[in-house]
């Protein structure tokens, strides 16, 4: 697939999903940074020496996306190290699972701050420059949950829900200036998280997806890679299900 290389910057970067979007951008030619956790930064330095290892020169850049002021100075450092962002993959997300009679205050607002308003926090500062470019690809990663509610997980559908609906407005404002924005929304992925369940808990998972199985990593990152070429200009506002029959909507 034939496209222009370019700046990409990748929030959770350092996750299941966000490596295989990291190696993915990377190997199709793109100068990808990883965006990680500041207090994770050992583990971050050790997954750089695991992409070096691969043939990948992949920068980290660590900022707490829930902050705007921090997601600011983490694209300023980008943009006098790379220059301007041209690929922004918000994929940074955590869970704070609960039932909604035992959903605390805390619990709500550390999963929106950062699975939901993230999004605005690091696509803000680099929002100018795309449209003075005339070139923009941004590309959110929500989940089935988002489109089907999960129990439990009242305020991780509602932020991935709310991710669709960011994606969907800024599209239309991005439309006429080379800007696509796009959501796409896996459903269970093979990461450490889910190889680390109970092998019962796992099958049941599995029984529920009509494929039987999982997506790989590699699935997801292979749909960002296609969304942020040349080639996918008139892609924009849409949500794109990769969950193997999960919820066909």
């Amino acid at each position: 697939m034939a496209t222009e290389s370019r700046v990409a910057l990748v929030t959770g970067g350092i996750g299941g999903i966000g490596t295989a979007i990291c190696q993915r951008l990377a190997q199709i030619g793109h100068r990808v940074v990883a965006c990680y956790y500041p207090p994770e930064k050992d583990l971050a330095e050790a997954w750089q020496a695991a992409r070096a290892a691969e043939g990948l020169d992949i920068p980290i850049i660590g900022a707490d996306v829930s902050s705007f002021e921090d997601s600011a100075r983490m694209i300023g450092e980008v943009k006098g190290q790379y220059g301007p962002v041209e690929i922004l993959v918000n994929c940074a997300g955590i869970t704070r699972d609960k039932t909604f009679k035992r959903m605390d205050e805390g619990s709500w607002a550390a999963v929106i701050s950062t699975n939901l308003n993230s999004a605005f926090n690091v696509t803000r500062p680099i929002w100018d420059d795309m449209l003075e470019r005339g070139f923009g690809r941004i590309i959110n990663i929500s989940s089935v949950n988002g489109q089907r509610g999960q129990f439990g997980q009242t305020n991780y559908s509602a932020a991935k829900a709310g991710l669709h609906g960011f994606t969907m407005a800024l599209a239309q404002e991005g439309a006429a200036k080379g800007i696509t924005v796009n959501t796409i929304s896996p459903g269970y992925v093979e990461t450490a998280m889910t190889a680390a369940m109970r092998d019962d808990v796992r099958e049941a998972i599995i029984a529920t997806v009509p494929m039987r199985r999982m997506a790989k990593p590699e699935e997801i990152a292979a749909v960002v890679g296609f969304l942020a070429a040349d080639e996918a200009a008139y892609i924009t506002g849409a949500n794109i299900p990769i969950n193997g029959g999960l919820f066909i909507h």
